[in-house]
């Protein structure tokens, strides 16, 4: 058999993360998220802008609902990232991340007399009746270690506080003023409250890779390390269980995919897609070649604050970025093109603009296209 190209894996991987999903109210707005895998969510419009895209004519409104009736949940979990998951497929975030982001806690909470999943449960059990506030979770951080004799690190009231008490994998997020797709104040909230019929399988975390190579495939297990947070060797051993094909890529990596893929997607035309999209963040960084040439993948992060630009896919490939200009109804939206890309015409944008505006509930007066 011969090895992949990219171009073979770019196929594979678009008819996983753009599903043919029929309507668009609640329930496909949860199938959409169920085989596209989670959605990277620390930049708060980005699940709304992701479903605009895979799902075109899908409402803000739709989307909110999918939120409030827990349909889809968001919470902090797999690299200590906001992710937007479907219930079931968070009980299996939760579950990688007590394990992939242990070793942080230890190392910087230095604990003498007890264990991180001591404070954990402690954690979740401060947030099972309300929705508690990062400050609220960080004072009970504080008053923990001092009533069990630990020391606090100095870091902790330098920042690293608060990430620890809400980077928790058991906690769910939502906003406690504002919009689902505002960047308002969170709220944290124990999962096992949220969703008391929760289901945890018998061994998640094989469920976990299970669930990349089914939303993300064919992956190295460089991918599926990158994703998870899981270490190489764990991650080996997990992919041998599961009966997986295994085929060779490109530099001669071994690619797995799952027994009977869907048939490949080519995605003529243009999408908008949001910050930290899935064609690129469900793969490792060294090897996104499949959706973005290296040097437009340079040109899309913005290193200086760890941000991302957004990316347009055009004809199955990231071609460049697009950005919201101007306020009230005077909104443009300006999309710059990568050189060597095809440029997108401007009658090809009327229905990705559509798309955007409507899951973000905003009116877009023009639209530009230039060159970046």
């Amino acid at each position: 058999m011969t090895a992949y190209d990219w171009d073979e894996l770019r196929g594979l991987s678009l008819a996983r993360q753009f599903p043919d999903v029929g309507s668009r109210g609640v329930g496909s707005v949860a199938e959409t998220v169920r085989r596209m895998g989670p959605i990277q969510s620390q930049t708060a419009r980005s699940p709304y802008v992701a479903l605009g895209a895979r799902l075109p004519g899908v409402t803000h409104a739709a989307v909110t609902e999918a939120y409030e009736c827990h349909a889809i949940v968001r919470g902090s979990s797999i690299r200590g990232t906001v992710h937007t998951s479907t219930s079931a497929h968070h009980a299996l975030l939760d579950a990688v991340t007590r394990v992939a982001q242990r070793a942080i806690w230890v190392r910087h909470l230095q604990l003498q007399h007890t264990e991180v999943e001591d404070l954990w449960r402690a954690t979740e059990a401060f947030a099972d009746e309300e929705w508690r506030s990062p400050d609220e979770l960080l004072e009970h951080l504080r008053g923990w270690m001092q009533a069990h004799d630990e020391a606090t690190p100095e870091l902790i009231d330098r920042g690293l506080g608060r990430y620890l008490t809400f980077g928790h994998g058991g906690l769910l997020r939502r906003p406690l003023k504002g919009a689902w797709s505002g960047q308002g104040a969170p709220g944290y909230r124990a999962a096992t409250a949220v969703l008391p019929e929760r289901a945890v399988p018998d061994d998640p975390l094989l469920e976990a890779v299970r669930l990349h190579i089914t939303s993300y495939g064919p992956a190295s297990r460089r991918d599926v390390a990158w994703w998870s947070g899981l270490g190489l060797r764990q991650v080996d051993d997990l992919l041998g269980q599961l009966d997986l094909s295994w085929r060779d890529g490109p530099g001669g990596q071994p690619y797995a995919d799952v027994a009977d893929p869907p048939p490949p997607s080519e995605q003529p035309g243009v999408r908008l897609l949001p910050e930290f999209d899935a064609v690129l963040c469900g793969y490792d960084p060294k090897a996104r070649d499949r959706f973005v040439s290296p040097a437009d993948h340079e040109l899309l992060w913005l290193r200086n604050n760890g941000l991302m630009l957004a990316p347009v896919l055009v004809d199955g490939r990231i071609g460049g970025s697009w950005r919201i200009e101007g306020t009230g109804r005077d909104k443009t939206l300006a999309i710059s093109s990568f050189a060597g890309s095809r440029k997108p015409r401007k009658a090809e944008l009327d229905e990705p603009a559509s798309a955007l505006a409507g899951a973000l509930d905003i009116d877009l007066a023009s639209v530009t296209v230039s060159r970046g």
